[in-house]
C-alpha cells in the first residue's frame, strides 16, 4: 500500500483501487466507540445501544467483518497478480472503524493517487448500499481539499454470472451437508437486509434481489425458494420489507410444512455479524425449536468466482469496452449512478426514533442494525 502509484493516462485513467467497507470493532474495547461513531448525531437511547453491543461482546467483542475484507483484499490482491495487475495497489478504508475512509484516502494522496476505483462491499442498489457510501466518499473528499483523490464507483454486480455461480456453490454445499433423505426435499431461504418500504419504493433494491435469487434458484429445478428479509429494529409504525425470517419459518411450521430448510444470505458479502447472529443464532434456534432440519449456506466470501467477477470489473472499467458482463432478463448496471439514483428516504422525527427505541446503523438504514449490506 505503500508504493508510489503511476499518473493516470488516456489507456488507463485509474491508479488504484480502494475497497470501502462499513467496518466494525476489534476488541471490547472498541464497541461502544464504535456504535456511537455508528449513531452519532441520532437521538437513540443509551440502553438501546447497550442492547446493540451485547451482540458483539456475545462473539467476544471482535466484529469478523475486517479481518474477512482484509481476507478478500488477500484474495483478489493475488488473482490480479496472477492476471498481470501487479502494479496497480488495493486500498482497504471504512465508514465507521479503523481504517477509516479519510485516512485512507489521506494514504492514497501521499502515495500520489489521483484517481481510483471504488469497490464496495454491497451487491445491490438501495440509497444505504449505494448512493450513502458516494455521500461519504464526498465528506472524506471535501475534508481533505482539492488534492483528495477521485473515486468512482463500481457497478453493482446482481447479476454477473460469477456472482450468480459464486452462490449457486455456496448453496450446494449447503444442502450437500443436509442428511441425504432431506437434500432433494430442501426449501431455500434467501435472505437480505430489511429496508422501509419508502426505501424500496425508491430504488431497485427489491427488483434486483428477486432476480439474483431467480437466477440462483434455476440452478436447482424442483427446489421450492422464497426471499425472506432479516435484521429489522426499526420503529414498529414505519413498514418494512416483509417477510421477516423468523415469522416465516414459524407460519411454514404452522402450515404443517416440515421439509428442511437452506437458509441463503445472498443480500450480505461476508458472514459478519449480521448472519451470525440473526442466522446462526436466532434463525437456527426458531429451527431447532420447531424441529426443522436447517443449514446456513456460507456466503460468497473468498469464493473464487465471486474474487475473480471483482477483477473482472476492474478491468472492464481500465478499457474503452463497452462489453459488460450480466446473465437473466436485466442488462448490466449503469457504471455511473444518476443524479436521482437511490434517492434517500425521508427519515422520522428524532422523537420517534428515540421513542421507538430503534437503532440506526448498518450504512445509515434508519433502524438497522451495524454491519447490514456489507
Amino acid at each position: 500500500m505503500t508504493s508510489v502509484a503511476e499518473p493516470s493516462s488516456p489507456q488507463r485513467p485509474y491508479q488504484a483501487l480502494l475497497v470501502l467497507s462499513f467496518g466494525g470493532p476489534n476488541q471490547p474495547a472498541d464497541v461502544m466507540p464504535f456504535l456511537e461513531n455508528v449513531l452519532r448525531g441520532r437521538n437513540v437511547p443509551h440502553e438501546r445501544m447497550l442492547e446493540v453491543a451485547e451482540h458483539y461482546y456475545h462473539f467476544g467483542g471482535k466484529s469478523p467483518i475486517n479481518q474477512q475484507n482484509l481476507a478478500l483484499i488477500d484474495a483478489l490482491r493475488a488473482d490480479m497478480d496472477r492476471h498481470g495487475m501487479q502494479d496497480f495497489p488495493v486500498y482497504f478504508g471504512n465508514r465507521n472503524w479503523h481504517p477509516f475512509l479519510e485516512d485512507t484516502l489521506r494514504q492514497m494522496e501521499a502515495d500520489g493517487v489521483r484517481r481510483a476505483l471504488c469497490l464496495t462491499t454491497s451487491s445491490f442498489s438501495s440509497y444505504s448500499g449505494c448512493r450513502q457510501y458516494r455521500e461519504n466518499i464526498a465528506v472524506a473528499r471535501a475534508a481533505i481539499g482539492d488534492s483528495a483523490p477521485q473515486l468512482d464507483k463500481i457497478r453493482v454486480w446482481y447479476n454477473h454470472p460469477h456472482f450468480v455461480e459464486a452462490v449457486a456453490d455456496r448453496v450446494r454445499e449447503a444442502i450437500d451437508r443436509l442428511q441425504p433423505d432431506q437434500q432433494k426435499q430442501a426449501h431455500l431461504v434467501f435472505t437480505a437486509h430489511s429496508i422501509p418500504t419508502s426505501m424500496a419504493e425508491t430504488c431497485n433494491y427489491e427488483k434486483q434481489l428477486n432476480e439474483s435469487c431467480r437466477l440462483v434458484a434455476q440452478e436447482f429445478p424442483g427446489h421450492p425458494y422464497s426471499l425472506v428479509y432479516q435484521s429489522r429494529s426499526g420503529p414498529p409504525g414505519q413498514p418494512w420489507l416483509e417477510p421477516d425470517i423468523g415469522d416465516f419459518i414459524r407460519q411454514r411450521h404452522a402450515q404443517q410444512d416440515h421439509r428442511p430448510v437452506v437458509i441463503v444470505p445472498i443480500g450480505f458479502v461476508s458472514d459478519h455479524m449480521e448472519v451470525m447472529f440473526d442466522l446462526d443464532e436466532e434463525a437456527r434456534g426458531i429451527c431447532d425449536e420447531l424441529g426443522l432440519a436447517m443449514e446456513r449456506a456460507a456466503s460468497v466470501g473468498t469464493h473464487p468466482k465471486f474474487v475473480e467477477m471483482l477483477r473482472l470489473l476492474v478491468e472492464e472499467r481500465l478499457t474503452d469496452s463497452p462489453f459488460r458482463l450480466a446473465v437473466g432478463q436485466y442488462p448490466a448496471n449503469h457504471d455511473t449512478c444518476p443524479e436521482n439514483c437511490c434517492p434517500p428516504m425521508r427519515r422520522p422525527s428524532p422523537s420517534a426514533t428515540a421513542a421507538a427505541g430503534s437503532v440506526p446503523g448498518a450504512d445509515s438504514m434508519p433502524g438497522a442494525r451495524p454491519e447490514a449490506r456489507s
